[in-house]
């Protein structure tokens, strides 16, 4: 592992930590912890999150591919945010992925399409409506859910893989939250977020493995609506316009934000913060999106 990663993996946990002190499951919010759904008991495990009230009613479901520049993360550290998502009206789908470097790039497509599979063959038991399933994604999962929305929407780009998407199956939208799409291999050496390439790319960024995870160079015009955010404190702000200008040129609807004023600095994943006014006009207009397919 490099220091890089063993350095995010401290940092973004003592900001996480802060982030979410003192806050608990709200009293408006069934959840269901800790279910498998592969085979590795640490990491292949996910939770669901429902309003309280309407136990029967077949729900909108968001699937949420948690960030974390490829090495850190799980589903406990957006438990609070995905729970914000399931008071807005949708059962959530908060699931842990394996990490690099200890699981390689595509382990975390292939814990993703796992876990829409066991979305599509588990909706009768936890209520999800199957022909409105959407997903979020920010930072590195930003990257994950847009190249898995790919591979749904390209059979060719998805021959590339080992898994099969679900027949026919391509979400209903995404957000795209603060996300990474294209790293230049010129630049490897030069940032942590490329450091971290290293960490995750079984051939630590080569030229072929850079073009696979661009997710604007595999938009089609089956990929689903997006509404692509970012902030005017985030780091990776400069990825977003050049995904959004391939958005519009295959003709998939799009919504582009960039939040923050001269008044309001907001950081990177700044919508994670459920206690943030900025984060709830994010999710509140994220979820409008969503409810605009419905």
């Amino acid at each position: 592992m490099s220091v890089a990663s063993r350095w995010l993996r401290w940092s973004f946990a003592r900001s996480d930590a802060v982030r979410d002190a003192g806050l608990s499951t709200p009293d408006d919010v069934i959840r269901y912890d800790g279910i498998r759904y592969g085979e590795d008991p640490l990491w292949q495990a996910l939770d669901v999150y429902r309003p309280r009230g309407g136990e029967d009613e077949a729900l909108p479901v968001i699937v949420s591919v948690h960030g974390g520049g490829w090495v850190y993360g799980d589903r406990s550290l957006y438990q609070f945010y995905c729970m914000s998502l399931a008071q807005r009206g949708f059962a959530v789908v908060n699931f842990s992925y394996r990490l690099a470097p200890e699981h390689k790039f595509p382990a975390p497509l292939e814990d993703a399409n796992t876990v829409f599979h066991w979305v599509l063959d588990h909706a009768g038991r936890y209520g999800f409506d199957p022909r409105h399933i959407f997903a979020v994604g920010d930072s590195a999962g930003a990257n994950i859910l847009g190249l898995y929305c790919a591979a749904c929407a390209d059979p060719g780009y998805a021959a590339g893989y080992g898994f099969q998407c679900p027949d026919g199956f391509v979400p209903k939208a995404a957000a795209l939250n603060c996300g990474q799409y294209h790293i230049e291999r010129k630049r490897l050496p030069s940032t942590l977020g490329q450091l971290l390439i290293r960490d995750y790319l079984p051939g630590r960024g080569s030229a072929g493995e850079l073009e696979r995870i661009d997710v604007a160079a595999h938009i089609t015009s089956r990929f689903p609506p997006v509404f692509l955010m970012t902030s005017n404190g985030d780091f990776l702000r400069g990825q977003a316009p050049p995904l959004y200008r391939a958005l519009e040129a295959n003709g998939v609807p799009c919504v582009y934000r960039c939040y923050g004023s001269a008044r309001e600095r907001l950081g990177h994943v700044f919508h994670c913060d459920v206690r943030s006014p900025a984060a709830q006009r994010c999710n509140d207009e994220e979820c409008a999106f969503f409810r605009s397919f419905l």
